[in-house]
């Protein structure tokens, strides 16, 4: 398969132009999901949270693999290592996460709205990678790419066992709220959000390519706010909440 260039670049700018829209959105409402589903109003259709986050995610996960299998690519150590940790946050994400998570049910229409952007995602990277990147032999020992996954699989780490702390402050069917405790929420509300923006801001530094860090920022404008609101939402809900514990960056914000 040839390089859709144009699609790519298109596709990059309004990963980015999107993204700074929902920035702006969001700082005047929530995103209506999760904790800031109004439950007193009219019951709209939701689905299941484990169903939810295995339809969206799939995409991001299959697309590239599929891209893979059925096209013709120029092999090379540094674009596998990329390639694969893409997919195996996605592996992660649509096959143990789903199957773990106790959250909430989600808006379909937020459903929708997620499939639609991973499936973008998932050809965007994968096509990029496969058929558009050009990394010499010389790139496997290149400061950018062991730097970029060092900082991919610490935030996935920090993503991982944050999600993981989550979990443990709900019994399976509450959906009750508590001050979660360990880890990276000893530093920052949104501790979960801040491993996954690491993660992504490292992709990008790995791959140094329009198309990850259009998607790294669209990350930070998606989820950074959230952090922001869940951190807002502790500080009303709990008295004793943290006074030294930021919203999303340690020590600064």
């Amino acid at each position: 398969m040839y390089c859709r260039e144009t699609v790519i670049h298109y596709l990059s700018w309004m990963f980015i132009v999107g993204g700074l829209a929902n920035l702006l959105r969001q700082t005047r409402r929530y995103t209506l999901y999760g904790r800031y589903v109004d439950t007193r109003g009219p019951v709209r259709r939701s689905c299941p949270a484990k169903l939810a986050w295995f339809v969206q995610e799939l995409p991001s996960f299959l697309v590239p693999v599929f891209l893979l299998l059925t096209s013709d690519s120029q092999p090379g150590l540094g674009r596998n290592l990329l390639l694969w940790s893409f997919c195996l946050h996605y592996f992660h994400r649509t096959f143990i996460y789903a199957l773990l998570t106790r959250g909430r049910p989600s808006p379909l229409h937020i459903v929708v709205y997620a499939t639609i952007f991973c499936s973008l995602n998932g050809f965007l990277q994968g096509h990029h990678l496969l058929h558009c990147s050009q990394y010499h032999d010389s790139w496997v020992t290149d400061l950018r790419l062991a730097a970029g996954l060092l900082l991919f699989f610490l935030g996935m780490a920090v993503n991982i066992h944050s999600d993981y702390i989550l979990r443990s402050l709900r019994r399976p069917g509450e959906i009750v709220y508590k001050i979660p405790r360990g880890g990276m929420f000893e530093y920052v509300s949104g501790a979960n959000f801040f491993g996954e923006i690491v993660e992504w801001c490292g992709y990008a530094v790995a791959t140094w390519s329009l198309p990850t860090f259009s998607f790294a920022l669209f990350t930070i404008c998606s989820i950074g706010p959230r952090a922001f609101h869940h951190h807002r939402d502790y500080q009303l809900k709990f008295e004793d909440y943290p006074h030294s514990r930021k919203a999303l960056v340690p020590f600064l914000l």
